[in-house]
């Protein structure tokens, strides 16, 4: 039995427990709260079979058709905490880059803080990676040996096409700029800095990363185009009210995990799990973590 499957079928236990203990207070003066909360209980472990049949039958990640993306956008942008967050978001970034290596997927960085990654079921493997991570930990530049609590922001969009979501041009503003930061005479020269708004919608992206202007359009497009599908996506889901909602999906506020380097062990919040060996994790031996949230 894998490490997620084991995982479930002992979270079913405990509700079976639970279950047994409610129905002993019915009858009883809390007989009103023994009934809803019985209710309740027997709603999360009909769930919970549902999603360990559905792997037994070999179903598992294969809920619709946003499953099948291959290429993914992986944005990490640093949050609370300066400089450490930096550091952080950076570190973050080579995780995620020595994970896709171990899979034998190609990756690209877009701009700053973004990476394109293709490969075998890239997306239905790293979508649960979306939310805050933070990380509590010494600073390098922390002379008192005090420690630190920093946070970076991780976003895992879908490469999707020009089918799948349409643009209308004339819904497009196209802003060019040069591009700032080293790289040579080209870069204070020519306007190869993109600034893309989506009138409509307000959405905005910007790409500087290619000497190119017309390489920092299609990407700057290729953006645009994934923030646009997650929008729908989180549309469809608020109306479906999916049950998978609960673990927040695709909440990019939501702190997901923490990076406890004194401890060198990693939490993830949504399941209450924890792994003693952050020291490996952070260089990108990620398959026990995500493999745990596969089936929540």
């Amino acid at each position: 039995m894998d490490e997620a499957k084991k995982y479930l079928e002992q979270e079913k236990e405990k509700i079976e427990i639970e279950i047994e203990t409610v129905k002993g207070l019915l009858g009883s003066d809390v007989d009103k709260e023994a009934r809803q909360e019985l209710a309740q209980l027997e709603r999360q472990k009909d769930e919970l079979e549902k999603v360990l049949n559905e792997n037994g039958r070999g179903e598992v990640n294969k809920t619709g058709s946003e499953e099948n993306f291959s290429n993914i956008i992986l944005e990490i942008r640093p949050g609370v905490g300066g400089d450490e967050a930096k550091i952080w978001a950076g570190d973050l970034e080579r995780m995620y880059l020595r994970f896709a290596e171990s899979r034998g997927w190609k990756t690209e960085l877009l701009d700053e803080g973004v990476l394109s990654i293709r490969g075998k079921n890239a997306f239905s493997t790293l979508k649960w990676e979306t939310g805050v991570h933070r990380v509590q930990r010494v600073p390098k530049t922390e002379a008192s040996g005090r420690i630190h609590t920093s946070t970076a922001s991780v976003v895992v969009l879908p490469e999707v096409t020009e089918k799948e979501i349409e643009i209308k041009e004339d819904d497009l503003s196209w802003e060019f700029s040069r591009a700032g930061g080293h790289g040579g005479q080209n870069v204070n020269k020519v306007a190869t800095a993109v600034r893309l708004t989506h009138k409509p919608s307000g959405m905005v992206v910007r790409c500087r990363q290619e000497r190119s202007q017309e390489q920092n359009r299609k990407i700057a497009l290729a953006l645009l185009r994934a923030q646009m599908w997650e929008n729908e996506r989180e549309s469809r889901r608020v109306e479906k009210q999916e049950s998978r909602k609960a673990i927040g999906r695709s909440m990019r506020a939501e702190k997901i995990r923490t990076y406890n380097y004194p401890q060198n062990r990693v939490t993830d919040h949504r399941i209450g799990k924890n792994w003693h060996k952050l020291d490996r994790i952070i260089e990108g031996d990620l398959g026990a973590v995500i493999e745990s949230l596969a089936y929540v």
